[in-house]
């Protein structure tokens, strides 16, 4: 099975090389994924895979081989993009103005799709049942992930394994790299709005200055985590966007903060949101304003089950060598992967997607973001070997 899966991913990746051309080309933002959504199940349909639509844009399809009951496997790929304007030079350049596939998920739907093609191909010499997930909506509160489950994503049949890749730019292509246990961070959005008499600013003793508490509120938030959080807990608390006045000579009745709050254990995490609350409003109202708070809960830190990880990095060493099968490092980004491996065990991996010598080596959620497009081929083969080896 191994030499026929790599021989078909070679064999199809001119193919998957055009369809992530397609996708790059036709971004769409969290939730609106629609047209993307409308591909993804054009392809299953041509391949005779049944599917269902989940949470609007959601595509999940089975594919059964010999005694399907056997085992099921669920391997998920993310379809948005981001609100970034793309700065490549490519044929493939984004057609939608403001929105780039710069995340990857382009590549995930095609690893997946890829993958889907192999494994049907193939039903015939493998056991058991794969749940195919093309999941909307990764990048923005409350996750697609989170409303495919509410959806009844992980039953019917419920897998009892679930994977999932992602592209790692920082890795050179025909790499993988895998780490058990937790792997990345929650992650909460703040937004604080500070009131207060507004006035003339050569009169600031006829206000409460805005712009002066926001700035002390700034500063004395990061006593949250340097103060207050164990120095072996990874955190971090990062006020991201100032807004506030227009003009010379106006203090503002109004600022507006926005930030992001990240950990990687729970209860540390929900008492620095008590801590975040109880620091703003006390602050702000010691120098005559008034605080506006929400803190907008997201995702939980991703788990990957430990022993499950162990498997996957066996399987992997099978399809792409020992040399080329690297330990993850731990990251405080997010993913709302991390909602199905709170229920089900599960494995997130990376997927090497760099080229130092073709100069490819953009972080993703830049505007030059890019692959080396060799990746897609890795990446088919290995979703596909994952899946029947599990």
């Amino acid at each position: 099975m191994l030499d026929q899966i790599k021989q078909l991913a070679k064999n199809y990746a001119e193919e998957f090389i055009e369809v992530r051309h397609h996708l790059h080309s036709n971004p769409e933002l969290s939730f609106e994924e629609y047209n993307t959504s409308a591909f993804v199940q054009d392809k299953l349909k041509s391949w005779g895979i049944p599917y269902q639509v989940l949470a609007k844009t959601g595509v999940v399809a089975l594919i059964n081989g010999k005694n399907s009951d056997s085992k099921i496997i669920a391997l998920r790929a993310d379809m948005d993009a981001l609100p970034i304007r793309e700065e490549n030079n490519i044929s493939y350049k984004s057609k939608n103005d403001g929105v780039m596939h710069a995340c990857g998920h382009d590549v995930h739907t095609t690893c997946l799709l890829g993958a889907a093609k192999i494994l049907n191909e193939t039903k015939e010499n493998w056991e058991g049942t794969i749940k195919l997930i093309f999941q909307p909506g990764e990048e923005k509160n409350p996750g697609g992930a989170s409303l495919l489950i509410k959806e009844g994503v992980l039953q019917n049949p419920a897998p009892e394994k679930i994977f999932a890749l992602h592209v790692h730019p920082g890795m050179e292509v025909g790499q993988f790299s895998f780490r058990g246990g937790m792997v990345m961070a929650s992650a909460d959005e703040i937004y604080i709005t500070v009131k207060c008499k507004g006035g003339h600013a050569a009169a600031p003793q006829f206000t409460a200055d805005s712009i002066l508490i926001a700035s002390q509120l700034v500063v004395s938030l990061q006593q949250i985590v340097s103060r207050n959080n164990n120095p072996f807990n990874p955190s971090v608390l990062s006020i991201t966007a100032f807004n506030g006045g227009n003009t010379t000579n106006v203090i503002p009745s109004e600022v507006k903060l926005m930030g992001t709050f990240r950990a990687m254990d729970e209860e540390w995490r929900f008492k620095a949101h008590e801590l975040i609350i109880k620091q703003t409003n006390e602050l702000v109202t010691a120098m005559g304003a008034e605080a506006d708070i929400k803190i907008d809960v997201g995702y939980p830190f991703v788990y990957n089950d430990i022993a499950l990880s162990e498997e996957a990095k066996k399987i992997a060493i099978e399809f792409a060598g020992d040399e080329n099968v690297f330990e993850t490092e731990l990251r405080m980004g997010a993913e709302d992967f991390a909602y199905y491996s709170h229920e089900i065990p599960g494995c997130f991996f990376r997927l090497g997607a760099g080229n130092k010598e073709k100069g490819i080596t953009s972080n993703v959620h830049t505007p030059t973001f890019n692959i080396d497009e060799s990746a897609i081929e890795h990446g088919i083969g290995m979703m596909a070997w994952m899946a029947i080896n599990a």
